[in-house]
């Protein structure tokens, strides 16, 4: 982890960290409904981690898009 990066390698990484967060997010949501009638307690679990995803997924979106529109299906919208 001492590799000295350039600012556009930097700027793949992170945007191959965002991609991957919003498919880890997608899937545990996907989980989380597929457990909500036979393992509640699974289905709790499986849905906090989705909102886990998606906090990480918000703040890789706002370090490479500031101020940019929040990603689809956000739970919070803002109100101006």
């Amino acid at each position: 982890m001492t590799d000295v990066v350039d600012a556009d390698e930097l700027l793949r990484r992170i945007r191959r960290g965002r991609d991957r967060a919003a498919e880890e997010e997608r899937a545990w949501q996907e989980r989380a409904r597929s457990l909500t009638a036979t393992d509640p307690d699974g289905a709790r679990e499986a849905a906090v981690r989705a909102l886990a995803f998606e906090a990480v997924l918000r703040a890789l979106e706002e370090i490479v898009d500031p101020g940019g529109t929040s990603p689809a299906g956000s739970g919070v919208k803002r109100v101006t």
